[in-house]
């Protein structure tokens, strides 16, 4: 009789006759001959289907399961499209809230950083303020607020010290150049190549860095480069250090503030919590503005020279003007090419947009909802905002989990609040640029050092020593060469040691050899624990041999090649040299588990077979017994 054919999911109409069918692998099919005609074949993991019904039901689950359409390109990059149709005013409300709540969180920050950088005030408000306008339009993130960091801070500080503040602002178009060559080209992959203990220690060392940079600062040292422990102490400034030190303590417990619970919780005690949020948040502004009105006030009652502090430089003009970068320029008695300034970076035109992308991509990834994260658009809007930025006299940025935490707590729903945070940083410029020069630097040290000291993490070094001691080493020599011989080579020491790590890995694949049985039929069994590339087929072929020598070539060898991903020629080569010497001292190689297309890459070789069930290896290893049961009749 004429058997119906089962219809299943994922597979077609009725194969014609003469050609292979393919093993249905999708569902699970059961066969009952005591059943109806049409329901001889039921699905045991779906609805029952039979003839035209089924290529319906293929349909509707294909339907059903589909990949959503992807946007279309300019939704994709101008991401702004993608969300300003559907923008309520319960959003326009909670991103005002958000965008002024991080304005006073950011312009002490930008201050402060600009003096990390060795940069006038003014500079680090221009960097804070573009960045976050264009993160508007470009965006995916509404957490992430494009500005001055630490990072970006000790890097300018490093490649630019003591040169005109015009390298830096080069810097910053280069570095926006090749953040936008590396979202166009998609190369965020390079960023995985910086595992987390060395971006760890990385962080670490530049939060020492900072802490150790401002302390000179933070106690009223006048001296340059590194001072003698003498030398040291009898110039530090008892009103600098007096203040310093009280803005550490005030700054760390107005940090507690947002910690404090209430024994009762109703309407009154959610409101003071929300109030003492606001003022634990707001903590920088607050000492820079006390301490710049304390000052102000000493110098209306007496005069500039009566304050014992160091206060911050004066500021001439803040707003800002668009004007091209400065390629070329005069400073002092030397005129500076492009190519001078070139030579001045060095490799801080590849260091610190890696670095700058790194951060950005590690917040965006802490802060996306669906996990669904475009790395390239991200890279591509940091780059637009260092471009921006250079236009704009700003030095080089990205984000800030510090920032990216106040927002997130602050109830941000889309990246509009970027643009309320820009008006309050261009509000400051435009107001407060006069009042800059009455902010002691004390008491910005202060700022910058209790905003990092909680970056220091030594916490892996423990779990490291335990766990693994390669981790254990590239954390413990990046920490240290980070503060020996700065950031740039602790973070290139980091990725050279785990490449090293990587390619003795690949070169040294973990192998299992083990003599199994078969239906009274033993044989050498070899599985490789990782796919093997060019860099492993030594170690396999040492393997191979060893295992032949210590079973004597008495029995078959079966080689899993399930884990293998890709044959390349030196692994061809290899097999079939392999295949040949066993073939002198007639040993059978099994390879198992290989696909079809990679047996017809290989040449024909009499001692090789091929299995991809255990009834074709049953099978081969019988028919090898039987041939060496003949051979010794």
């Amino acid at each position: 009789m004429r058997w119906p054919w089962k219809h299943t999911f994922g597979l077609g109409s009725r194969p014609k006759r003469n050609r292979p069918v393919q093993s249905p692998s999708t569902v699970a099919t059961i066969y009952d001959p005591n059943c109806e005609e049409k329901e001889k074949y039921t699905a045991q993991n779906g609805d029952e289907f039979y003839g035209d019904n089924g290529h319906t039901v293929e349909m509707d689950m294909q339907s059903k399961y589909s990949k959503p359409k992807e946007a279309h390109w300019l939704l994709r990059r101008i991401y702004i499209l993608s969300w300003i149709r559907n923008y309520t005013r319960e959003q326009a409300f909670a991103d005002l809230i958000a965008g002024i709540t991080l304005g006073l969180t950011i312009i002490p920050q930008s201050i402060a950083y600009a003096a990390l950088a060795g940069l006038s005030s003014e500079y680090g408000l221009y960097s804070a303020f573009i960045g976050s306008i264009i993160y508007v339009v470009f965006g995916t993130i509404p957490q992430v607020s494009i500005g001055p960091t630490s990072l970006m801070a000790i890097l300018t500080l490093q490649y630019c010290a003591d040169k005109p503040v015009q390298i830096v602002i080069v810097l910053a178009f280069l570095a926006g150049l090749v953040e936008l060559a590396m979202g166009v080209f998609q190369l965020g992959f390079i960023v995985s190549f910086i595992p987390s203990p060395v971006t760890k220690a990385f962080t670490s060392g530049t939060a020492v860095i900072v802490v150790l940079a401002q302390i000179k600062n933070l106690l009223g040292i006048r001296l340059k480069g590194i001072p003698s422990f003498g030398a040291f102490f009898s110039n530090i400034r008892p009103g600098d250090a007096a203040l310093g030190i009280s803005c550490i303590c005030v700054l760390l417990l107005l940090r507690l503030l947002s910690q404090v619970n209430f024994k009762q919780d109703n309407p009154l005690s959610q409101r003071l919590k929300k109030v003492l949020w606001y003022i634990s948040i707001s903590r920088n502004a607050l000492v820079v503005f006390f301490t710049g009105l304390m000052v102000f006030i000493w110098i209306k009652k007496s005069s500039m020279e009566a304050v014992p502090f160091v206060l911050s430089s004066k500021v001439s003009s803040a707003m800002p003007s668009i004007k091209l970068p400065p390629f070329a320029f005069e400073y002092g008695n030397r005129t500076y090419v492009f190519t001078d300034i070139l030579h001045e970076l060095g490799s801080g035109i590849v260091v610190v947009p890696i670095v700058a992308v790194l951060a950005n991509v590690a917040i965006a990834k802490a802060f996306v909802k669906d996990g669904n994260l475009d790395a390239s658009q991200e890279m591509l809007t940091l780059g637009l905002c260092n471009l921006a930025g250079s236009f704009f006299s700003a030095m080089p940025t990205c984000g800030a989990f510090t920032r990216s935490a106040v927002s997130q707590a602050s109830g941000v729903r889309t990246p509009m609040a970027g643009i309320y945070t820009g008006l309050i940083v261009l509000s400051a410029l435009s107001i407060l640029t006069p009042y800059f020069q009455y902010i002691p630097k004390a008491s910005l040290s202060a700022v910058l050092i209790a905003a990092v000291v909680f970056m220091i993490d030594l916490a892996p070094v423990k779990e490291l020593w335990q766990n693994n001691k390669k981790d254990f080493f590239s954390w413990v020599g990046s920490f240290i060469i980070c503060l020996v011989c700065g950031v740039e080579l602790g973070l290139l020491f980091g990725i050279v040691v785990s490449m090293v790590f990587i390619l003795l890995r690949l070169g040294n694949p973990k192998i299992e050899v083990s003599l199994k049985q078969q239906e009274a039929i033993y044989y050498v069994h070899i599985v490789p624990h990782s796919d093997i590339y060019y860099t492993g087929v030594d170690t396999l072929r040492t393997e191979l041999r060893s295992a032949c020598r210590l079973y004597r070539n008495d029995f078959p060898v079966v080689l899993d090649c399930g884990r293998f991903m890709q044959f390349d020629a030196t692994f061809i080569e290899m097999l079939c040299a392999v295949a040949k010497e066993l073939g002198e001292n007639n040993v059978l190689l099994i390879l198992q588990n290989i696909s079809l297309k990679v047996q017809q890459m290989l040449p024909a070789v009499e001692n090789i077979r091929f299995c991809n069930e255990d009834t074709q290896l049953c099978s081969h290893l019988q028919e090898k017994e039987t041939a060496s049961v003949e051979a010794k009749v």
